[in-house]
């Protein structure tokens, strides 16, 4: 090749290794601007996830004390008015107690004892008290037997078995039905009637000779044998009925009187079951008194007729 030549070539391969020293130096600052914009975009992009997951953090540790606090005092409310009708339920069911041990005027207790008396039935307290004092007289039975000279007797107050209807003229239950439970008196009578029908056959069929004493007066006889059958009473020794005489009495005065000649006939009392006081009340150390609960803070069905 001619010196020409030699020296056009030689020039043309440095301006090619000149190119590509460029085009490397070229695709070099690209890729680290490349790498560098990335690195910014990522840790803006972490910055804010940080900040981001501050501020929700943040949030929920709010909401999170606004909820506690909210539960705390919806919790205050609750317990408060919980406690404050505990409290009402406590005073009328004594107020009513010791009403009825003294004179049996129960439209002397505050009218909020009425509105007591319906929650006290409608939310199945009745009901379970009810049930906790059968099961007592019924336990108390279990243990034992009636001697074999037929003189041992249980007095059972017949007008808490009788039918609903024959009870419905207290005139003292007026105005329950303004605190929404119309029917709240006459169910929890049947809820009694049941339990103590139930009671009495198991009493009958027990072998225990059974004396059942009534607040009604001696012409309702018919009636009240009637009723007591149909309810599937029967097999009592005696059905004792207030006499004229008796109806101007007061009935713990009658009571007492019909116990003492009971007594004289030769019987022995065990037990008397009656959900008033009237009926329970006496000097007879030995006799076994069971208190049924009362529905409602009202007094024993009054007849004067």
């Amino acid at each position: 090749m001619s010196a020409y030549g030699n020296q056009m070539e030689r020039e043309y391969s440095a301006q090619s290794v000149s190119s590509e020293g460029g085009s490397a130096m070229g695709s070099q600052f690209n890729m680290e601007s490349v790498i560098y914009m990335s690195s910014c975009a990522a840790t803006v992009f972490i910055g804010a996830l940080v900040i981001v997951g501050i501020l929700m953090m943040t949030l929920l540790i709010s909401l999170t004390v606004m909820l506690q606090s909210c539960q705390s005092r919806e919790a205050g409310v609750i317990e408060s008015h919980h406690h404050h009708h505990h409290h009402h339920y406590d005073y009328c069911k004594m107020a009513a107690l010791n009403t009825e041990i003294s004179n049996y005027e129960a439209d002397s207790l505050p009218e909020f004892c009425k509105e007591v008396a319906v929650n006290y039935i409608k939310e199945g307290h009745y009901m379970r008290e009810l049930n906790n004092s059968v099961s007592l007289v019924e336990k108390y039975f279990n243990g034992v037997t009636p001697n074999d000279d037929g003189h041992d007797t249980v007095l059972i107050d017949i007008d808490d078995i009788l039918p609903t209807k024959y009870l419905d003229s207290n005139p003292l239950l007026y105005g329950y039905n303004r605190f929404g439970c119309d029917d709240c008196v006459r169910e929890a009578k049947h809820m009694k009637h049941v339990f103590l029908v139930e009671l009495y056959k198991k009493l009958e069929s027990g072998g225990w000779p059974l004396i059942l004493l009534s607040r009604k007066p001696e012409k309702q006889r018919e009636a009240t044998i009637k009723n007591l059958k149909s309810a599937g009473c029967g097999g009592w020794s005696k059905l004792i009925m207030r006499s004229n005489e008796g109806m101007m009495t007061d009935t713990r005065d009658y009571f007492l009187k019909q116990k003492g000649s009971i007594e004289s006939d030769g019987y022995n009392i065990r037990a008397v079951i009656s959900s008033h006081m009237d009926m329970l009340v006496g000097p007879f150390v030995k006799t076994q008194n069971f208190k049924l609960p009362n529905p409602l803070p009202v007094a024993p069905t009054q007849i004067t007729v």
